[in-house]
């Protein structure tokens, strides 16, 4: 009778060499997707806070005149911060109501994207 004899093989090796490394460079691959995925949102946020400050401080001059929605910032204009750009602009310029949009432009890695918000304020 012969003696077992213990280990692996070289095939066997092999193969796990090859399994191995494909599952290493699969998440890698994968790391390097979510960073850029975690960078586009972290711009898309900062533009989105500020277009919500923009529309705050506009809601505050539309009723800081008399009558109110007669300042000159408020019919439109636009505005850079923090490598954002903001351009706003009355769509209804007459009744209680009126609609404001506000354009937001960002830079990210693949190019320039763009938001657009579209609110009503009551005046």
């Amino acid at each position: 009778m012969r003696a077992r004899k213990y280990g692996f093989t070289v095939a066997e090796v092999l193969v796990a060499v090859v399994v191995l490394t494909v599952g290493v460079l699969a998440l890698v691959g994968s790391s390097a997707y979510m960073s850029r995925m975690i960078g586009r949102g972290r711009h898309a946020t900062v533009a989105a806070m500020l277009a919500a400050s923009r529309l705050e401080r506009l809601r505050l001059v539309a009723r800081s005149t008399s009558p109110p929605c007669t300042a000159p910032e408020w019919q439109g204009g636009s505005a850079a911060e923090a490598g954002v750009l903001q351009s706003w602009e009355m769509l209804d310029p007459a009744g209680v109501a009126r609609r404001l949009q506000l354009i937001v432009r960002y830079r990210t890695p693949v190019g320039l994207a763009t938001d657009t918000v579209v609110t009503a304020v009551l005046c």
